[in-house]
């Protein structure tokens, strides 16, 4: 899932990721359309291919998040939308099928940050804060290129900052295995310490030094968009692709747990306030039920051998 505000690249950047026109025929929202907006959401299933192996992902899009003049309830929409595939996965998971159930838990939402401001936005901290329980969240520092190596650096500062003061819990990626080789080793702590990643999109081909490179030609020069040495563009790539059993593991453990765990305060009813579960009720009813079905139990193989004696004096006559 991405989410951030309008203008920020984010159409621009999952279209560099996956190699792909996601949007061909999106229309861009006038000013006075804006005032009222609402958030929309749009999923799109795309592949990306890593070193011979093949991933299958839906991306979500979430166009008019912050746009209207009250962004109040703005992230109401993706919430509802994280916690409805979550309902779906349960609902699957309690049926009969359980084999092939098919996965649409949001796993991974980059919030997309200007790099405009002096850090977080109130919107940016609200938002974070009301979702950080449901799903992984990558922050994203969109549009680097507008910004000096040491003005980046500074507003990557503040930003971890911010998130600490507010606790806010971001995605943490696990550390490397000891016996991982020490490549992994090193790629896992420059990954680390990229965060938030500074990226650049662009799905333009630019000749630069004598050959083709996806970037973004300026007067005083290109901004290479797979340049490590220009951007964050590559490590998030490497982060989803190298991360992506983790990002799964945390969301079935950790935020699909918690969700199950107060639907079941709720007594398995959606959206109705959280009731106090009586433990001994519930430990009596289950006693009572384990009775019945022993005593059901016991008449079935009583009739089996009154059955059984009736054939043995048939056999005799």
């Amino acid at each position: 899932m991405v989410v951030g505000e309008s203008g920020l690249g984010k159409s621009t950047l999952i279209n560099s990721l996956f190699l792909t026109d996601l949007y061909p025929e999106r229309i861009i929202p006038g000013a006075a359309e804006k005032i009222e907006r609402t958030v929309q959401i749009e999923a799109s299933t795309v592949e990306i291919e890593e070193r011979g192996v093949k991933l299958r992902l839906t991306v979500v899009d979430t166009p008019g998040y912050g746009d209207a003049i009250n962004s109040q309830d703005c992230f109401s929409t993706i919430i509802a939308y994280i916690d409805d595939q979550f309902e779906r996965y349960l609902h699957d998971e309690s049926g009969l099928n359980r084999r092939h159930i098919v996965d649409n838990r949001v796993h991974c939402c980059f919030y997309f940050i200007s790099p405009l401001g002096h850090g977080l936005k109130p919107l940016d901290v609200q938002f974070m804060k009301a979702i950080h329980n449901k799903v992984n969240v990558v922050p994203v520092i969109a549009k680097a290129d507008t910004l000096t190596l040491k003005e980046r650096e500074r507003l990557k500062r503040r930003i971890l900052d911010e998130i600490d003061e507010h606790g806010i819990k971001i995605y943490h990626l696990p550390d490397a295995e000891s016996d991982e080789d020490e490549d992994f080793k090193e790629q896992t702590r420059i990954l680390k310490t990229s965060i938030p990643f500074a990226v650049v999109g662009s799905n333009q081909q630019i000749e630069a030094k004598g050959k083709k490179v996806r970037g973004r030609l300026y007067p005083w020069g290109v901004v290479e968009v797979e340049n490590p040495e220009h951007n964050d563009f590559l490590k998030l790539r490497t982060m989803l692709i190298t991360h992506m059993q983790d990002l799964q593991e945390v969301t079935q453990d950790l935020h699909y747990e918690n969700f199950r765990s107060e639907r079941l305060k709720r007594g398995g009813r959606k959206g109705a306030e959280p009731v106090e579960v009586d433990k001994d009720m519930i430990l009596l009813e289950k006693e009572a039920e384990l009775r019945r079905m022993q005593e059901m139990i016991a008449k079935m193989q009583a009739q089996m051998q009154k059955q059984g004696d009736g054939e043995g004096e048939g056999h005799h006559v």
